[in-house]
This record gives structure tokens, sequence and C-alpha cells, in this order.
């Protein structure tokens, strides 16, 4: 089965012959026909299933009649992060070599000026980032009103970085008659609640059933000691020991311990990068392209990178923290095992708290999850509970110390008791001598080294 029976037009499958692909995954398969028949589609599928074609291709198939006026594109696609948009803008950039279309990226991080320039001329294609998007809006420098097609990607990123308000808001800003395409990996109720307010009628494509995992990805745990460096350690055993790493990416829940990773792994002489949301955005750009084009070997990335990025070919995934939300998981592991390839997930557990997230995660996915060692007692062998039995050689002290406080207990008189030196007079406390080394005349101000004359 080719793309050539979806309805795409010559040039855009001219453009995916070029681009080596023959066969649609099921997502694109499913989707593209009901696009190109101006149907609203709801897209579940797990990440990596090629949503962002399935979306693309058509688009580029619509567009190829009439052009945008200024200040009022035609298509608008919304984005969770300024990553998954500059990847959407690529996509259009290599699908459509073949059109005169023009694309406009509205993302934080670049001056406004830019960007208003290319809305002055006339935008096919819109591709923003919420916030963003509404600045220029609010600026008056943007007109919604022409909107034909809308595409809300990677729907349930949104939820998690609190940019519903700003969709619906831009929901009521688009015509009601324009066609949409909402597309998510999971769907949590927040998001079926948002699907009814946007669709109309919409076809449902769903090939994976939500929050399942790749299965050529190895998922593993391992135990390592609670402390950040005990768990640098663990992290660094297991990438010197991994066998056929080619690259990876390390997933820290918070931005202070990407940077904290970092500058470990660099001063034990890994090749590494950072990325993370308080990076501007030419330094977030620069590291992912140094790790696209394989001149580092790790990336350190907080859940910034977690969601739509496309590079293909990751071959471990370590998980330096276990994410706190289960869906994390899914798609921080989604990252590997891309485009029919196989790959490696480790997490590594460190504690009580850690344990329930897994436990939480494998609820989720319907998998237990193997453990790269002998697996933790269930009373959390990470921590040992101050209620263990003690060592022998601990219980047999214990045991002796008891004997004799029974011993002395047993021989102490029940009446009160005088000690012999209360009666003695009691001697004010004497200072310390002063040590050589203790310096603290050099500490005392000079007013008070003078001598002070004393009257008769």
């Amino acid at each position: 089965m080719s793309f050539s029976h979806l309805g795409l037009s010559d040039k855009v499958l001219a453009a995916v012959a070029a681009t080596g692909y023959k066969t649609p995954t099921p997502i694109q398969d499913q989707a593209i026909p009901h696009v190109l028949a101006r149907r609203d589609v709801l897209g579940i599928a797990q990440t990596g299933t090629g949503k962002t074609a399935a979306f693309t291709l058509p688009m580029l198939t619509l567009l190829e009649q009439g052009r945008g006026r200024a200040r009022m594109p035609r298509t608008l696609i919304l984005e969770p992060t300024r990553e998954l948009a500059a990847q959407v803008e690529q996509s259009f950039a290599k699908y459509g070599a073949n059109h005169k279309l023009n694309v406009a990226l509205l993302i934080g991080g670049v001056s406004f000026g830019d960007q208003d320039l290319k809305l002055t001329r006339g935008v096919d294609v819109l591709i923003a980032t919420p916030g963003r998007l509404l600045d220029h809006f609010e600026r008056g420098r943007l007109l919604l009103s022409g909107v034909e097609l809308l595409v809300i990607d990677e729907a349930d990123r949104m939820l998690d970085m609190g940019f519903i308000p700003d969709i619906e808001r831009i929901g009521k800003l688009v015509p009601f008659t324009r066609q949409t395409l909402f597309f998510t990996a999971t769907m949590p109720p927040e998001i079926r609640h948002i699907t009814e307010q946007f669709l109309h009628n919409p076809v449902r494509v769903e090939v994976a059933r939500p929050a399942t995992t790749v299965a050529t990805t190895t998922q593993l745990l391992v135990r390592s000691g609670r402390e950040s460096h005990e768990k640098r350690d663990t992290l660094r055993r297991l990438i010197r020991a991994a066998d056929g790493l080619k690259n990876a990416i390390i997933f820290c829940n918070r931005k202070r311990e990407v940077a904290t990773l970092y500058r470990s792994l660099v001063r034990h002489g890994f090749s590494v990068q950072a990325l993370h949301g308080d990076m501007d955005q030419p330094a977030r750009m620069a590291a992912l392209d140094e790790f696209r084009r394989g001149e580092v070997t790790l990336l350190v990335a907080s859940d910034v990178a977690a969601r739509g990025l496309n590079i293909v070919d990751v071959s471990h995934i370590y998980n330096f923290d276990v994410p706190p939300h289960p869906d994390d998981y899914v798609h921080r592991i989604g990252r590997t095992s891309r485009a029919g390839r196989s790959g490696t997930a480790i997490t590594i557990v460190a504690g009580a708290s850690d344990a329930k997230a897994v436990a939480a995660i494998e609820k989720l996915i319907g998998q237990t999850i193997p453990w790269m060692d002998k697996q933790p007692q269930p009373d959390d062998a990470i921590a040992p509970s101050r209620h263990a039995a003690p060592p022998p050689a601990q219980a047999a002290r214990q045991r002796h110390r008891g004997r004799t406080d029974a011993r002395h207990q047993s021989n102490r008189p029940t009446g009160p008791v005088r000690r012999i030196d209360d009666a003695r007079p009691r001697r004010a406390p004497q200072p310390a001598p002063a040590r050589a080394d203790d310096g603290d005349a050099a500490h005392l101000p000079a007013f008070l080294l003078r001598p002070v004359p004393l009257k008769a």
C-alpha cells in the first residue's frame, strides 16, 4: 500500500517520494482521506506514529488553491512547545518543496519585528505556540477571521502546560465554520471535554490504545540510593555498561537537576548537552541540532523534550527521575524505538516514593516493568524499614545492654538520693585555655585592647 491511493496531489506525492517514504503509517492511512474530505478529525495515536505528516500532507494539497492575505492566515497549527513548532515548520519545508506557500512561525525567544514582517506579507500556514499567538493578536497585528483549518497538536501536553484556557480563547477567535484537526496521544477526561467543544461530528481515528508503549522498547528498572550523588553514580555506571549505546536522552523532573547533572557528566568526560525551558531559543535549537547530528552522545533534558520531537535513531532513554505523572513516562520512552527501530528505556528508582510512581506507571501501561537486578522487597529494600529486625550482632548487644540495665535498676535505691558533691561549694566554670591557633586577638577591635585607667 502506497500514498497514491490517499487522494494527495501530484506535487505532494512527488515530495514524499523524494524523501524516501513509500508506505503510510496507520494514522496517516486512516486520517488523510477524512482531512481531504473536509471532515473534523480526532486522532489518537501513541508518539512516533507519524501524526505530523497525517495533517501536513493533506494541508499542502488543500492549500494549492488560493493565497493568504496580509495578517490573515489561511490555516493555523497550535503546538505546546517551541521545539515542536519548529519541527512542524521543517516538515512543511520538506514536504512543500514543490509549493510556493508562505509559512510563518510564531514562538517565544524571537523578535516580534521579524515575525510581524512575515505576517504582513501574507501567510498560508501559521504555526504558533498559544502565548505568542495571543501576544500578536492583542497588539492588533494578527486577524484570525480567515482561518479555514485549525490544527491542535499534542493536546494532552497543552493540558499539562496549562494552555487549555488559551486554546479555548483562540477557538472563539477563529470562524465557527472552520475545519478542526485534533491530535493527542492520551485521552484524559479534560481532553475529552475540550473535543466536545471544538469538534463537530468528528471522525475518530485511533491506531493504538491510549497510553501504550512501543513493543520494540525494552523497559527496565534499576535501584539506586536516594541521594543525588548516588543516582549520578548509578547513571554513569549504566551508561558505561550499556550494550549498543549510540546516543541517549536523560530525563530529569526539574530544570535545576538538568543543569547539575549536565555539569557532573561534563566533569566525568562524557559528550553531553543540556536542554530545558530556561534556555533561550537559539541555545535550545543549537543543543537539539548537535544531538541530531551526532556531535554529542548524551542529551540531558527536562520534559520539554518528551513530546513529539522527531529524533529518529535514539538508542537509549534514561529516566534519572521517575516522572510524577504516568503519561509523561509514555512520552519520554517514546523518543526511542521510532520508525520501527528498537530501543532501551531504563528508569532509576530511589526510595518508596519512586516505587509508588512506578506502580502507577505499570497500571497505566498495563504491564510490569522488570528489574535489572534483584527485585526489592515490599517493605522497600532500597531504604530498610525502621521496624525491620536488627542484624544478629546488634541484637546480641541490645540483649546484653538490657540485662545490664535491669541489674542496675534492681540495685538502685527507691528514695530520694542526694549526690555527695551537692554539699560542696560549686566553683564558677573556668574558661578553657586559648589555643595557639585560635587567633582571637586578630578578631578583637583595637579600642578593646587599650589600657583602661582606674580611679583610686
